[in-house]
């Protein structure tokens, strides 16, 4: 049954019926989804080709909402928002452009569902890349007004879709909009927590519709989001009729006019009916019974227009702006039809934006310069940026304050650049990841750090639908700038854990670079190539190389480049070279590998002098290929060595990439070397040594690669 709670408005800041142009513009606006909506099921044989939803039940607190956002605000719609997206000046035509996936779909080009927008143009609200909006948007969003935040206080614009200004006539909001069934989801909490732990500019706001696809509240949740939000303490709510636009629209102005002059986060909980399918695939006549006809009886739309009878608006104007409406939609649907669809030709086109870096430029070994231990490089790398890019911030767990890392890998970096620069966050690897889509909305450039790559599975969600697929599903118009640092690998001891290698895992995720460097060096260069990447960035950085004392890892100590300096991302480099007269002479072999299998491969090399060229990927993605091809055909032997469980990983795909593509130059089958196929590294030295590879496994595979 529909239940509807009382109007509780909390009476902070006077509310205002709107003026009599804003009740006509929503009534039109109301009569045009409701259009949207009956033109989609009187014609599903076209329309349900692609799944969709309409607001259908919403529209009152979703044109509501809209009307109070500026062209400097931000928005996250959810999938059944058209109505909202109709009140931010979004035409109908331009919708049905992404209902049929046309190519002039103004938010992806056609390549994502209806009511899926991405957008940044002049005199509307930016709405930033998301994925379906079931409750993962929360976490994003969030970041765009911890963003905002950050930027303020730095005297700082953020970037949005308005006109450049120094200081925007109003503070800026963030609209998160979300379906009640959604609110269950751990993200949400992590969201929650952080608006209230930082106090961020933004509005939650809820639609409350009782269902989730065919599950009722009661079979999914103990309280309504209203109740669930009273835990946050901080958080201000406010619950009233989403069905009821008079009561919405004054909700609203309390609910923006808190966020603008308080800077702290508002929980909106609206309750409304849903009229329409859960989507075009899931119909709403196959499950929800009496059900429908009580939801009826809640319909805004009849509502309204009793009210603006009420009000004094004559029957013969409404039915004119229907009439409007309907004449609108109906035309923009015959435009729509006969639109182009996309050119099959772009379907690659915005996997990346161009990268920001192209040549290794700088100084990498400067005149009378120290040699760095890999930690340290790393250290340095960051403290040039958050000195030269006032728009950086670094956070994860334990980075700030006076530890400064696990690894001591930011010391003192809090304390040079304030809490507000480089600051802890709760133990939340999905909000230390996914917030950095946000942040890269609004122009702040987020460094963060899963303190462990065995941590990194909560934040993979946010990694593969928020970060990874935003510049291609955005048509290249929202591409995320993101460094995600990650300490990677075993260095003794550190057990199951502590200890994990994840790399074949982030290389199945299209959309992200994955970087892995073995030397101080190599460190320094590529974390400032990754910060200025205009893409997600994944830096893998080996616990056992930080400091040089694992045995045979001396190398990764070396003279420390002068800031700026700089390594294109994607560009191998030999890190050992064979002896000239033993490749004529067809003596050699390759091993192809980075991180600690550069090392591992050059102490095993010492068994064969002059023998062993190593290749250092440096990059996992893209992978410089030109360069192993290369390196393979010169020695016609190679030995792809990794770190990680061999079966099925990164290093078995790439040597089965070189079996096809060099098959004619090779001289011996494609030999590889991992650790053992199990599922944890056992804390027991000896175990993990039986486990792993070491320089003596690889100079056995390298004796019989050479004698075959």
């Amino acid at each position: 049954m529909f239940t509807q709670p009382a109007p509780t408005l909390e009476p902070d800041f006077a509310t205002s019926r709107p003026n009599r142009e804003t009740l006509r513009r929503a009534y039109q606006l109301m009569r045009t989804a409701d259009e949207l909506a009956r033109l989609y099921e009187e014609n599903k044989a076209v329309t349900a080709r692609y799944v969709h939803a309409t607001a259908r039940g919403h529209e009152a607190i979703q044109l509501a909402a809209a009307f109070h956002l500026t062209p400097h605000d931000y928005a996250a719609p959810y999938y059944r928002d058209d109505a909202l997206l109709l009140g931010m000046g979004v035409a109908p035509y331009e919708l049905m452009l992404q209902l049929m996936a046309k190519r002039d779909d103004p938010f992806s080009g056609g390549r994502t569902y209806y009511s899926h927008p991405s957008l940044r143009r002049p005199g509307q609200p930016t709405i930033p890349h998301q994925s379906s909006a079931t409750g993962m948007q929360a976490i994003p969003a969030t970041g765009v007004a911890h963003g905002i935040k950050y930027l303020e206080g730095q005297g700082l614009t953020p970037k949005g879709s308005g006109a450049p200004v120094a200081t925007p006539p109003v503070p800026p909001v963030v609209l998160c909009s979300i379906g009640d069934g959604a609110m269950t989801e751990g993200e949400v909490a992590e969201a929650l927590q952080m608006a209230v732990l930082h106090q961020l500019p933004i509005i939650y706001l809820v639609q409350d519709n009782d269902w989730g696809i065919s599950a009722t509240s009661r079979e999914m949740r103990a309280m309504d989001a209203y109740e669930f939000a009273a835990g946050f303490k901080g958080l201000h709510r406010l619950q009233f009729d989403g069905a009821d636009f008079l009561a919405s629209y004054a909700g609203m102005q309390q609910a923006t006019e808190y966020v603008r002059q308080r800077r702290g986060p508002v929980l909106v909980h609206a309750k409304c009916p849903l009229l329409g399918h859960h989507t075009s695939g899931v119909r709403r006549e196959w499950y929800r019974g009496d059900n429908l006809a009580q939801h009826t009886l809640q319909d805004p739309l009849p509502r309204f227009h009793q009210q603006l009878l009420e009000l004094g608006f004559e029957e013969a104007d409404l039915e004119e702006l229907g009439a409007q409406a309907r004449a609108t939609v109906l035309a923009d649907y015959e435009r729509a039809l006969a639109a182009p669809n996309p050119d099959p030709a772009t379907f690659a086109d915005h996997e990346f934006a161009p990268p920001a870096v192209t040549e290794e430029t700088g100084e990498r070994s400067p005149a009378g310069a120290d040699k760095a231990l890999m930690v340290d490089a790393a250290l340095h790398a960051v403290d040039d940026i958050l000195r030269e890019f006032p728009e950086a911030l670094f956070y994860g767990q334990d980075v700030g304050g006076e530890l400064g890392g696990v690894f001591r890998e930011a010391a003192l970096l809090a304390k040079k650049y304030g809490d507000a620069r480089v600051f802890n966050t709760p133990i939340q690897e999905a909000y230390i990841v996914g917030s950095t889509a946000g942040m890269s909305a609004v122009g702040a450039k987020a460094i963060v750090e899963i303190q462990f790559a065995d941590y990194i599975w909560p934040g993979l969600n946010q990694l593969v639908e928020e970060l990874s697929k935003s510049c291609y599903l955005s048509n290249g118009k929202f591409p995320v700038q993101s460094l995600i640092r990650v300490p990677v690998g075993a260095y003794g001891g550190g057990g199951p854990y502590h200890s994990g290698s994840v790399e074949s895992t982030l290389l199945t995720i299209r959309g992200i670079k994955v970087v892995y460097p073995s030397n101080a060096a190599d460190m320094k260069g590529l974390l400032r190539s990754a910060f200025l990447d205009p893409n997600p960035v994944v830096l893998l950085e080996h616990k056992g190389l930080y400091w040089s004392k694992v045995p045979g890892t001396e190398d990764a100590k070396t003279i420390e480049p002068a800031p700026g300096y700089v390594i294109p991302l994607g560009k191998a480099a030999v890190a050992q070279q064979a002896d000239a007269t033993k490749l004529r002479n067809g003596e050699t072999c390759v091993v192809i590998t980075y991180g600690m299998g550069v090392h591992w491969a050059k102490t095993a090399s010492r068994q064969f002098p002059g023998q062993v060229e190593v290749l250092d990927l440096r990059t996992l993605n893209p992978l410089d290929w030109e360069a192993v091809q290369a390196a393979v055909r010169r020695h016609g032997k190679a030995l792809v060595l990794t770190e990680e469980p061999l079966l099925n990983s990164f290093a078995e795909s790439l040597a089965g990439r070189i079996q096809r593509h060099c098959f004619r130059q090779l001289d011996a089958p494609v030999f590889t070397l991992g650790a053992a196929n199990l599922p944890a590294i056992a804390l027991n030295v000896e175990l993990e040594k039986q486990m792993l590879p070491n320089p003596e496994k690889v100079s056995t595979a390298l004796q019989e690669l050479l004698a075959y």
